[in-house]
């Protein structure tokens, strides 16, 4: 379902992702890790169609995103670091214009609509501007705006930050699902905790290069470390001075 071949993104002399390889599988749900600046966002902006490469190819479904953007975009549902919303739209009309745009057909999206809004609890506000909604209310609409025209690919960056415990739960169930009905699960997180959970296999980024990659036993091989996520995480990737630092507190 996505396919990238020897992906190089440049913003001047910076490599922000460099020579990135990766295959994910439908039904798959693919964690991918590494720490602040390491180009998680920017292979998601490349994924998406929102920058284009400085080398290299990103396939969607079969399309290649750079010479077929539309009809990429069309099987791919994202959710981005930042919920984007329309803030002089209500909830609603947020919902009917995500469903117009991938031409969902009317009658599904009357159906659609006022579940998602129920299932994501914004049903009391479905008819109030969303610029009165909190971050995580604004984030449970744009994940409800993804699930209304069921995408093939779902690409998510931090897709929990600003969710209340119960919707975070229920989003982890919701890519669970989806994934098995043969959906192709991208997910970028800090929170280890998930992508343990959850994930299939696991690909950990670090200044822009593919650091680690496999399955959680092959990285706990790998690192020799046989606890946490957490832990083969910073095995893999190094121990920070902090530690070194804590000696002062």
């Amino acid at each position: 379902m996505i396919r990238i071949e020897h992906l190089t993104k440049c913003f001047g002399d910076l490599a922000a992702v460099d020579d990135l390889s990766l295959t994910i599988a439908s039904g798959e749900i693919f964690g991918f890790l590494g720490p602040n600046g390491a180009g998680k966002t920017t292979t998601v902006k490349v994924l998406t169609g929102l920058m284009r490469p400085t080398a290299g190819r990103v396939f969607i479904a079969g399309y290649d995103v750079a010479a077929y953007p539309l009809e990429a975009k069309r099987v791919t549902g994202l959710v981005p670091d930042q919920p984007f919303v329309y803030p002089k739209l209500t909830g609603t009309e947020f919902l009917q214009f995500v469903g117009r745009l991938y031409r969902v057909p009317e009658g599904e999206q009357k159906k659609k609509i006022p579940e998602l809004l129920e299932m994501f609890e914004l049903q009391d506000w479905a008819n109030e501007l969303v610029e009165s909604y909190s971050h995580g209310m604004r984030q449970k609409l744009v994940i409800a705006g993804v699930l209304l025209h069921q995408p093939k690919v779902l690409i998510l960056d931090e897709p929990m930050v600003g969710l209340d415990p119960r919707s975070a739960r229920m989003v982890k169930e919701i890519l669970q699902r989806l994934a098995g009905r043969g959906a192709a699960v991208f997910l970028c997180t800090h929170i280890l905790e998930i992508a343990e959970k959850i994930c299939h296999r696991i690909g950990i980024i670090m200044s822009g290069r593919l650091f680690a990659l496999g399955t959680q036993k092959e990285l706990r091989d790998q690192s020799k470390a046989q606890g946490a996520l957490e832990d083969v995480f910073l095995s893999l990737t190094g121990s920070s001075p902090y530690q070194d630092l804590l000696k002062y507190l």
